[in-house]
């Protein structure tokens, strides 16, 4: 079963050599996204809710380009560079997701100046 890489410019092109998405067979997994505009490369917002509202809108960017939803989501991690964040974090993340919601890890890093959260999700395609 081949693997194909999902690339869409409605999410931020990798800097890096990685995919956007990747999926083989019914498994699709978005890599972690952070919450840059994918026209200008800036960061969005000063906020964690502001940047949990984008990187998961870059998730859903990525789903989109490979004919998924969130609603296919079965997995989404979340880095966080502040234990303080999280409550705002989680606010901004219940806008996104519905019941059932998909099963969710938080995690606490170091990521690059002036990011605050890194989001990547594992969907599962068909029935």
């Amino acid at each position: 079963m081949p693997k194909t890489a999902i690339c869409t410019e409605d999410a931020p092109l990798p800097v890096a050599k990685f995919s956007q998405g990747v999926r083989k067979g019914d498994i699709l997994q978005v890599a972690g996204q952070v919450p840059f505009d994918p026209a200008t490369g800036a960061i969005v917002g000063d906020s964690v809710a502001e940047q949990t509202r984008q990187a998961l809108r870059n998730v859903q960017a990525v789903l989109d380009a490979a004919g998924a939803s969130m609603d296919d989501v079965v997995m989404l991690r979340v880095y966080l560079t502040d234990t303080a964040h999280f409550a705002e974090m989680n606010e901004a993340y219940a806008e996104f997701v519905e019941d059932p919601c998909p099963a969710r890890t938080t995690v606490y890093v170091g990521l690059p100046e002036g990011l605050l959260v890194e989001i990547d999700a594992l969907a599962v395609l068909g029935e």
